[in-house]
């Protein structure tokens, strides 16, 4: 049975990382895991393969997608600066098409994930809000010195069923 070995293709700048990255060590701060992964890790070279051309126009794509955003020029200008360059241009070539659509659903996956983290951030935001805007009234009907009609004026978030909901709370608790 061939020894298994597992690799991570890495598309960004190689600094000062490491060439093999530990499960333990990159997730559970070296805590003594069941299952520990070691992976090899692949950078940009100087050699001329297809994993390196993969990397070459990965970091092509970074930078159309820089300049171009989110956009089919981005893709489109990919792939005539690599074809140009020579980099998976046999490739290119013969599945032009069907590279365009695989990066541009992978538009559509980020914006979906960027538009749904949005959208739960904004949730949340009016979550805490909401509770905010509970604690401020049920703060000034435990002084009351105003009415509620007085209350919704400063609390326009809050309903007016809210509110004597609140105070009906309120005065249980008095």
């Amino acid at each position: 049975m061939p020894k298994p070995e597992l690799y991570v293709i890495y598309t960004g700048n190689k600094g000062r990382k490491p060439d093999v990255i530990s499960l333990s060590k990159e997730f559970f701060e070296g805590a003594d895991i069941d299952i520990e992964v070691k992976a090899k890790v692949i950078y940009e070279s100087d050699t001329e393969d297809i994993i390196n051309q993969y990397i070459i126009f990965c970091k092509v794509f970074d930078e159309q997608r820089k300049q171009y955003g989110m956009a089919q020029k981005a893709v489109a200008e990919t792939i005539r600066i690599c074809k140009d360059r020579n980099i998976l241009k046999q490739y290119l070539n013969g599945k032009e098409k069907e590279v365009v659509t695989i990066m541009m659903s992978l538009f559509d996956e980020e914006e979906i994930l960027e538009s749904y983290i949005r959208s739960e951030r904004y949730e949340a935001a009016q979550e805490s809000a909401r509770e905010l805007a509970r604690e401020t009234a049920e703060r000034m009907i435990k002084k009351g010195k105003m009415t509620l009609d007085e209350i919704a004026d400063y609390v326009p978030s809050l309903s007016m069923d809210e509110l004597r909901e609140i105070e009906a709370e309120v005065m249980q608790l008095v």
